[in-house]
């Protein structure tokens, strides 16, 4: 079964992502406490654990999903065939909106001597998660189911 694994949020621009165990999402604002909350359109980040170990097996680091500054860490979810449809996760609706590929930033900021900003962001092009706008407001935890509709 699809669900969440961790969730993960930054207070600011910049700060480290702070894992919780539950967070409060208005379809108005997004992710309560999150750097991006009331910003437009209002939209998550989900990334998939999976591709976060694959990226490490590929590359040699060991990052961590919240290195990614992904919001939502799901396990068992093919976040690509959302793009475009409605899904829940717990009690809350959300709409795949496009890919969340990898920028120059994200690169930057993982890359090592030996693995480049530019290598990083290949190895995560089409793997780096998934954006989606906020259609409902609710409470999620990790544990939710992640459900198409």
């Amino acid at each position: 079964m699809s669900h969440i694994e961790s969730i993960c949020i930054a207070p600011e621009h910049a700060s480290p992502q702070l894992a919780t165990n539950r967070v409060r999402v208005e379809a108005a604002l997004g992710l309560l406490g999150d750097r991006y909350a009331g910003r437009s359109p209002v939209t998550v980040s989900f990334i998939a654990a999976e591709e976060v170990e694959a990226f490490n097996e590929r590359t040699g680091l060991a990052i961590t999903a919240a290195d990614t500054g992904r919001n939502l860490v799901t396990r068992g979810a093919d976040l690509n065939q959302l793009v475009g449809k409605r899904f829940t996760v717990g009690e809350v609706e959300f709409e795949g909106m496009e890919l969340c590929e990898p920028c120059a930033t994200l690169g930057g900021r993982l890359a090592t001597e030996e693995v480049s900003a530019a290598h990083i962001v290949r190895e995560f092009t089409h793997r780096a998660g998934l954006r989606a706008f906020v259609r409902s407001s609710g409470e999620l935890q990790v544990g939710d189911a992640l459900r198409p509709i």
